[in-house]
């Protein structure tokens, strides 16, 4: 078992090797967030995010710890890419049923993981 790095990755360890059909298991798709509030119960700062994932997949709820770079007004509309098939986790009183993805800084801010330009909503990460 490989030790977890830290937040911001600043170490380099060995990587473990997945095959292609371990990959193919995680549902990465975009979504567009439509509504971002402060998660005023959370112990870390955070905002619940309702994002739409399509017609297939819906609108599913997340906490994410993003509010050293983002407001709420900035995140409604913006494209995100999410993890839609893990189990829910309750997080406090919310059920968060997805996980947005993003990058630690040095600082250990959260940059999203977003796509250049428009897709469709629920389009699979390929």
């Amino acid at each position: 078992m490989l030790n977890s790095p830290d937040k911001n990755n600043s170490s380099v360890e060995p990587m473990e090797t997945i095959a292609w059909k371990d990959f193919e298991k995680v549902a990465l798709r975009v979504g567009r967030v439509t509504r971002a509030e402060v998660f005023e119960e959370a112990k870390i700062p955070a905002y619940i995010l309702h994002v739409d994932f399509g017609d297939e997949i819906g609108i599913k709820k997340s906490s994410a710890r993003i509010t050293d770079r983002y407001t709420p007004e900035e995140l409604v509309g913006r494209l995100v890419v999410g993890v839609v098939n893990f189990p829910k986790k309750q997080i406090g009183p919310i059920m968060s049923e997805c996980l947005i993805t993003g990058f630690h800084d040095e600082h250990g801010r959260v940059a999203l993981c977003i796509p250049d330009f428009d897709v469709p909503l629920g389009a699979k990460l390929c």
